[in-house]
């Protein structure tokens, strides 16, 4: 749980100097805002984190707290440093500079805390970690959720801190990274520097076929590290979704199912438009030697800021997943909700209209499309 300040100038910004232009604050952080996400679609997310008694501690569970969500995993500590990201944006809404002052995670969200809430997790359809926490406190969350049969989704953040992958693999069952995270965690994992994150002349107009192909031996390095389900985002590129085999390994992998009030609406809405079966036509390969990847592509927005937009995805994908959909009409659920946050001020908008996320989806699930289906052997 992060309080975000956002300075967005009015005109193009000069080094050495003020510009005029406007700054708010803004609830952040990448669990929080996916988790605020979830509840605003009709979920009932449990989050761990670490607040101090300070403005932003107080701000950020203020705002927690009237959402109806509760607040028992939340560690409050009036020596914590509540966690602040301060973001400048460009005129174009782009992330030109930032500033993260974050070490009370790694601090205080400790093992000890995390445990505490063990018995929670019988009835978790998935646990979503992201890579602000401490190795130790990672592969506390991400064991714990092993044992108990709760996959664990991986949320890299940041470049730097998504090679905390190497730590916990053997736990991941998904993965969210952008193109240069992809590119961090396959070194990480890798013990070397093989991959180099793509520069810019080489994603210049680029097929998105092209895009693949240049991301794929990176993929496959996470996938057979274990993880059974990567899904990049790159962009206006949109979001490829990858595992091993073929489309029967997107099914829906929890049977802890929960489909009440918005979140009911949204499953009955989205099977209606985007039935499941869409790829059934295809093969189940051997799923040692062969990789399955689907492109979904972005949708078009008003673009106001693009900070929740990842956030958002993953939300959306994840209260889908909750309740009941598959893999692949999840994701499209979570291509409309960042659609939809791209076009608010804040990182998570205050509201979700249920006909214009089900529509969108069905547009990005009609027009998603396989990439590759072949042996990487």
């Amino acid at each position: 749980m992060v309080l975000d300040i956002h300075a967005t100038p009015s005109v193009r910004a000069n080094s050495g100097t003020t510009v005029p232009g406007k700054v708010y604050y803004v609830r952040g952080g990448v669990a929080r805002n996916v988790a605020e996400c979830m509840s605003k679609l009709g979920a009932k997310p449990f989050m761990i984190s670490a607040l101090g008694f300070d403005m932003a501690g107080n701000l950020l569970l203020n705002q927690w707290k009237s959402a109806g969500l509760s607040s028992e995993g939340i560690l409050k500590d009036k020596d914590i440093e509540t966690p602040v990201v301060c973001n400048v944006f460009d005129i174009n809404g782009e992330v030109a500079a930032g500033v993260a002052s974050v070490e009370a995670l790694e601090k205080y969200l400790t093992p000890d805390w995390i445990l505490r809430f063990k018995s929670t997790l019988l009835s978790a359809p998935v646990l979503m970690v992201d890579a602000n926490m401490s190795h130790p406190s990672l592969e506390a969350a991400c064991k714990m959720a092993t044992d108990m049969e709760c996959p664990v989704w991986f949320e890299p953040v940041s470049v730097t801190k998504s090679r905390r992958i190497s730590f916990i693999v053997e736990y991941v069952t998904f993965a969210s990274p952008n193109e240069d995270e992809l590119i961090a965690m396959a070194n990480a994992l890798s013990g070397s520097d093989e991959f180099q994150p793509l520069k810019e002349s080489q994603k210049k107009n680029i097929s998105v076929v092209s895009l693949f192909q240049l991301l794929k031996p990176a993929i496959w390095v996470l996938l057979e590290k274990g993880i059974e389900v990567v899904l990049v985002t790159v962009g206006s590129n949109g979001v490829f979704l990858c595992n091993k085999g073929g489309p029967r390994h997107f099914e829906n992998p929890t049977e802890k199912i929960t489909r009440s009030g918005f979140g009911g609406q949204l499953y009955k809405a989205v099977m209606q438009k985007c039935p499941p079966s869409h790829y059934s036509g295809f093969s189940e390969l051997n799923k040692s030697s062969h990789i399955f990847a689907v492109h979904f592509p972005s949708l078009a927005a008003s673009v106001v800021r693009l900070t929740g937009a990842g956030d958002c995805l993953v939300g959306g994908t994840l209260t889908s997943i909750c309740a009941g959909l598959d893999i692949m009409q999840s994701v499209s659920v979570g291509i409309a909700v960042a659609k939809a946050a791209v076009e608010a001020e804040a990182n998570v908008p205050n509201t979700f209209n249920l006909s214009a996320i089900a529509d969108d989806a069905k547009s990005v699930y009609s027009n998603a499309k396989v990439l590759f289906h072949q042996s990487m052997l």
